[in-house]
């Protein structure tokens, strides 16, 4: 049996991750080459591929990529310039915490998908609204995970800080927010997956261009192959984008690699 919480190497770790892969993709080919699942309900691997192609070359995907990202990292940053600043607040000073904390976990309560119609007429149906789904959706929440972690210090790093003369700035920057930053990173790459979840949704209305615009245009016409290209091609962004976190994690935050 192999040892709890013991390191597993990094060529050990990458050919586990691609056997996951391979064992997928047989177990799909299995299921729609025997003709188990009909075509209708589900294209082959080798079809799936093969409409991929066709998308990139003769129907502008890379341009609905583009559009789709635009939006993603859009309202995700203009989530993160508000929730991490007050999420630190929240963590760090009492106050702050209990007047905004029960308007938060109200509000992240409220899915991001119920604002569509009011956004709608307020914004149009124009990239505006669009960012608006995905900030909604992404900020109660980046809020609340930022307070708890900022708020999860050790008393005794602030109290030794104290002791030595720190003031309340000094201990925020150079204490508390040094010490939290690591996991704020963390918190930004978990919301950012999140995110991906809320542009799709804002894409199935009043939009012309993006992934989740192709998707509805391919299920008009029972396209599965184009379908189930569209998604595996939000995982493999999202794939990328979750290891350029973690890297940069590392590289930001060096100190936390111990923990």
């Amino acid at each position: 049996m192999p040892t709890p919480l013991a390191p597993v190497g990094a060529a050990r770790r990458l050919a586990l991750g691609i056997l996951c892969f391979v064992l997928f993709v047989a177990l799909w080919g299995a299921a729609t080459w025997s003709g188990l699942v009909k075509p209708l309900f589900l294209a082959s691997p080798d079809t799936t591929f093969t409409e991929g192609v066709e998308l990139f070359m003769r129907f502008g995907f890379a341009w609905d990529i583009a559009v789709t990202m635009f939006r993603v990292f859009g309202g995700f940053l203009l989530a993160a310039l508000l929730a991490v600043p007050l999420g630190i607040l929240m963590g760090t000073f009492k106050g702050i915490e209990a007047f905004f904390e029960p308007f938060v976990s109200f509000c992240r309560y409220l899915p991001a998908s119920a604002f569509i119609p009011l956004l709608i007429l307020w914004a149009g149906v124009g990239e505006t609204q669009k960012l608006l789904v995905i900030f909604i959706g992404s900020v109660f929440q980046l809020v609340i995970m930022v307070a708890v972690i900022t708020g999860s210090i050790r008393t005794e790093l602030v109290e030794a800080a104290r002791t030595l003369g720190a003031r309340t700035r000094g201990v925020v920057v150079r204490v508390m927010i040094p010490n939290a930053a690591p996991q704020i990173f963390e918190s930004l790459r978990l919301v950012l997956g999140w995110a991906w979840t809320y542009v799709i949704v804002a894409e199935l209305i009043g939009s012309s261009a993006g992934i989740g615009h192709m998707i509805i245009d391919a299920q008009r016409f029972l396209d599965t192959g184009q379908m189930i290209f569209g998604i595996f091609t939000i995982g493999t962004i999202g794939l990328i984008t979750d290891q350029l976190f973690k890297r940069l994690n590392r590289a930001l935050f060096p100190w936390s690699l111990g923990r």
